[in-house]
């Protein structure tokens, strides 16, 4: 059984980066991001990154930290609406982007994990999504082409793993990581407890160990919240945005 385990995050990516390379993020707004190898793309200095990711971060933290630097070239996702450097990059044409419905990002990444090259949906038909698509009638309803999507690296976050690279994720943090390690090329994840062999209940391993090959222990996670709600005193109906 090949080791694993490496002893930090720039140790897990080296050898695998080079400029104009594609790499898939999980996470979704800022839950369940990897956040440790974010940092260290960061300061690796690779760029003309094609980032895969359902957003973009916010300024300054998650894929934010890579729009300030500027090496990302190009955005594969479906919601960018909190980062107002994307925004900049975006319209004075520094940054190309790919929207895409989530659903589809979703369904493009676990067909590229599962070897399927493409699949129709009808979703975004007749909108600017399905513009240059090629379109066909499947029992009189019209459907668009969607193609998979497969990274030269993913790097996900997870809350346990062992040391074979089976991964549990917590509630909403699992969102884009399962389907993004299956889709890399390499795997690389961050993970927040590696417990021994045999620790994890077989029956509750969401990834299985055979679609990772590199694998760190995280530190110092923030774990921002994007928008917190609550609730005015003597009036659970209303809610305002802190």
């Amino acid at each position: 059984m090949a080791n694993k385990l490496y002893p930090d995050a720039k140790a897990a990516l080296d050898g695998l980066l080079f400029d104009g390379m594609t790499i898939m993020s999980g996470g979704f707004g800022l839950c369940g991001i990897p956040e440790n190898l974010i940092a260290a793309l960061r300061d690796s200095g690779v760029k003309g990154i094609t980032a895969i990711s359902n957003n973009a971060g916010v300024d300054g933290f998650g894929l934010g930290l890579l729009l300030e630097t500027r090496q990302i070239a190009r955005m594969i996702s479906s919601y960018v609406g909190e980062n107002k450097e994307f925004e900049r990059q975006y319209l004075a044409g520094e940054l190309q982007l790919e929207f895409n419905p989530q659903g589809t990002l979703a369904e493009r990444i676990r067909a590229g994990g599962a070897g399927i090259p493409g699949f129709y949906t009808k979703t975004g038909v007749g909108t600017l999504v399905a513009d240059g698509k090629e379109h066909k009638d499947f029992n009189g309803e019209t459907y668009i082409l969607e193609t998979g999507l497969v990274a030269d690296v993913s790097i996900v976050k997870a809350w346990k793993a062992d040391p074979y690279g089976n991964l549990v994720f917590r509630k909403t943090a699992r969102n884009f990581n399962p389907v993004m390690a299956t889709a890399g090329k390499v795997t690389v994840v961050e993970v927040e407890e590696l417990v021994g062999p045999g620790e994890l209940d077989p029956d509750g391993i969401h990834t299985p160990g055979i679609f990772v090959q590199r694998l760190i222990v995280g530190t110092d996670y923030e774990k921002r919240i994007e928008q917190r709600t609550v609730r005015e005193p003597g009036n659970p109906a209303a809610g305002e945005k802190a």
